[in-house]
């Protein structure tokens, strides 16, 4: 087992993969296999990697970086590397869409991902666990669509008012983050610049404790109040992905 290379990141990708049918077990593998400390090598830290289950053919991940200018020098460094040159080729074969990618920073000071004490099986280890309970894990991303201009206010009503009723109905929040407007640093890989965004990241012990923190959240008076408060700001209803992640990924 290998300790993670950073605590937490206050740049981060959520990058979420359109795949061709039945693809993405061919590209968790070679991803699993081959990206992951490859990646890190260069200074950024592979945060998770996740199937969603309501999107068979949609890979969604998460990295981070020290600052803007790490990200360039990581990016450039991994993606005009000797892996990639390897297996760009099998990686891409599998992609309908990768453009779909969203540069954020947290919400505020304490919200970016601690991954300190984390661990994730090796490579071979992956192949040879015996004891799967500790690898499940259950993740909700949820994607606010602001108004421009509203991210700090809205971080600011989370963080007061739905984090507690959250925390109370078992969920764990993982993080949270909004929008990074700084220029795109490595614009090979293009990022949703013009978006306004409030995202936040939640973990749940295995999907039955998420379905029933949801039915607690749609029977709760209090939170249906916090919702149509978060909703007045918002451009369009949230996104929800329902995630489970792979073996190898830290956060879950």
């Amino acid at each position: 087992m290998n300790p993670p290379s950073r605590r937490a990141s206050p740049v981060v990708e959520l990058r979420q993969y359109t795949l061709k049918p039945g693809q993405r077990e061919t590209l968790i593998a070679l991803f699993d296999g081959e990206f992951v400390e490859t990646q890190e090598a260069t200074g950024m830290t592979v945060i998770g990697q996740f199937r969603d289950l309501d999107r068979p053919d949609m890979f969604v991940w998460l990295r981070g970086f020290e600052d803007m200018q790490t990200r360039k020098d990581a990016l450039s460094a991994f993606y005009g590397g000797p892996v990639w040159a390897a297996h760009r080729g099998a990686a891409n074969s599998t992609m309908i869409d990768s453009d779909d990618v969203l540069l954020l920073k947290p919400a505020w000071p304490d919200a970016a991902f601690d991954l300190s004490g984390l661990l994730r099986p090796t490579v071979a280890e992956d192949e040879t666990v015996s004891d799967r309970s500790r690898l499940s894990g259950f993740v909700e991303i949820s994607i606010h669509h602001l108004q421009p201009g509203a991210e700090a206010g809205f971080a600011e009503r989370f963080q007061a008012a739905a984090v507690p009723q959250l925390a109370a109905k078992s969920a764990r929040l993982l993080g949270a983050f909004i929008s990074e407007h700084a220029e795109n640093t490595f614009p090979r890989l293009p990022v949703r610049a013009a978006d306004n965004v409030f995202i936040a990241a939640l973990g749940f012990d295995d999907g039955d404790v998420h379905a029933g923190y949801r039915a607690a959240l749609a029977a709760s008076p209090a939170w249906q109040a916090v919702r149509e408060t978060m909703q007045a700001v918002s451009m369009k209803p949230a996104e929800t992905l329902r995630l489970t992640p792979t073996t190898r990924s830290l956060l879950r």
